[in-house]
């Protein structure tokens, strides 16, 4: 599942690790999508299984022969794209969430829409199974996005579990890590450990990734292998059912103030525009969200090119 790639090409690789850190700022949005979308989602968990059985080759055959088994400059693009766009541009898709939550909601729910065509077209057959599969999906990811999220304490083993959870979320086209990390309470205190640079806390959370890409990507891998076409058909469903989350007209009904005297909505319940107008006496931008949405959905067109390009 390795691609041959010029050195010049690792750039859109990168590219692509950007826009898959920015989605995942995003609570509702995954990083997952944004990897299936542009046509390497099946090369990265290919490669992050590799990674568990690596240190095997490193011992018998060295560091050339292990950084070759795990695709290891791909790995390093895709991983320095995200992690730069956690350090830098998820701070303006964050400023963006706190200052113009509707339009950049609608944004979001425009390019998932169009994201579950991109994934559902992929399916060759629809039988029974598969139809199962896509409903299934569809209701496990919508009443993900309906549980009411918790606060408990950050600790060290809390704060290790978290990344294990969330990192799998995140690989999962549909279901959101960062609102995973909502749901546990740790959404506000790993922002603030980023924005912070507090490393113990980032570093254990880290180890905790680690461990659950290394165990979870084997499960992909082994559902893309023997079930392809009804794992495609349950990862369309997946987001089909987190448009719940980013529908962009929202009444918050119940939140929490964190340490730093920020307003942290916990329950919302989705409303029609012209609710959301008169209830909270806001505009509802209408006309610039359908406008978003499209954008949103052209997007998709666009990224699914990038992901087409031969040897990208």
């Amino acid at each position: 599942m390795q691609q041959k790639r010029q050195p010049r090409e690792y750039l859109g690789v990168t590219a692509r690790g950007i826009l898959m850190g920015a989605a995942d700022a995003v609570p509702g949005v995954s990083g997952g999508t944004i990897a299936f979308m542009t046509g390497i989602y099946e090369e990265l968990i290919f490669s992050l299984k590799q990674c568990g059985s690596a240190p095997k080759v490193l011992l018998k055959e060295g560091l050339a022969s292990a950084w070759k088994y795990v695709n290891g400059w791909f790995l390093l693009a895709l991983f320095s794209g995200i992690i730069l766009s956690i350090l830098t541009i998820s701070r303006v898709v964050l400023y963006l969430l706190d200052n113009y939550p509707v339009l950049l909601w609608a944004f979001f729910f425009g390019l998932i829409l169009a994201a579950v065509w991109s994934v559902i077209r992929h399916v060759e057959k629809w039988s029974i199974s598969v139809v199962a599969a896509f409903v299934f999906g569809a209701i496990s990811a919508y009443l993900i996005t309906t549980i009411t999220p918790t606060t408990i304490e950050s600790t060290p083993l809390i704060v290790f579990a978290s990344g294990m959870i969330a990192i799998c979320a995140m690989i999962l086209p549909g279901i959101s890590g960062s609102f995973i990390l909502l749901l546990l309470g740790m959404y506000a205190p790993m922002l603030a450990a980023v924005k912070g640079l507090e490393f113990s806390t980032l570093l254990l959370f880290a180890a905790g990734c680690v461990a659950g890409l290394l165990s979870f990507s084997h499960v992909l891998t082994w559902m893309f292998t023997r079930f392809k076409t009804m794992t495609l058909a349950l990862l369309g469903g997946f987001m089909l059912g987190s448009l719940n989350k980013v529908w962009p007209w929202k009444l918050t009904m119940e939140s929490i103030v964190d340490r730093h005297g920020k307003e942290i909505p916990l329950v919302q319940s989705n409303v029609l525009p012209d609710t959301f107008e008169k209830t909270l006496q806001q505009p509802s931008y209408m006309l610039f969200c359908v406008g978003l949405m499209i954008f949103g959905m052209l997007m998709v067109v666009l990224l699914e090119k990038m992901g087409n390009k031969t040897g990208q």
